[in-house]
Formats: structure tokens, sequence, C-alpha cells
């Protein structure tokens, strides 16, 4: 359990840095290649980077977040089901 919530943390730790570095570097740029006024390369690429490491780093911390949930959803169920009392008597 304690893994899970370092590895939620990092990823979460992670997404934070990649959004202010995107807000930093390139605020303005769109990471696509499609603009209305043209855009340098580097920051088009930097930005592409930067969204596609954001979007790992969320989806990894959601999933470590589920696990960690689920985990304690089946901890609480197993200590219902051994406190209440039997129906075989």
């Amino acid at each position: 359990m304690r893994a899970a919530w370092k590895v939620f943390c990092l990823f979460a730790v992670v997404l934070v840095v990649s959004l202010g570095l995107a807000q930093l570097l390139v605020p303005d740029i769109v990471p696509v290649g499609f603009a209305e006024e043209p855009q340098p390369l580097w920051a088009v690429m930097t930005a592409f980077l930067l969204r596609a490491v954001e979007l790992i780093a969320a989806s990894v911390a959601m999933i470590a977040l589920a696990v960690i949930a689920g985990v304690y959803l089946r901890h609480e169920l197993r200590r219902l089901r051994r406190s209440s009392p039997s129906r075989a008597d």
C-alpha cells in the first residue's frame, strides 16, 4: 500500500512540474502543427513533449489512486464481513 502512495505522489509531482514547465517555457503554443500564426518548431515540439508527459503522469496517478481505493475498499469489506454475526446460527 505504501508503494502505491509513493507512485501516486511521484507522478503527481511529475504532473505538476510538467504543467509548470509548459506554462514557463511555451505558454501560448499549441502542441499541434496547425495554428493560425506560424510557431517555432522547437516550441511546438517542446509543448508536444510536455503534453505527453502530463497525460502519462496523470494516467499513472489515476491508476495508482484507483488501486489504493480498491485495496482500501477490499480491506473495509473484509473487516465488515468479519465483524458481522454469521447467519448459520
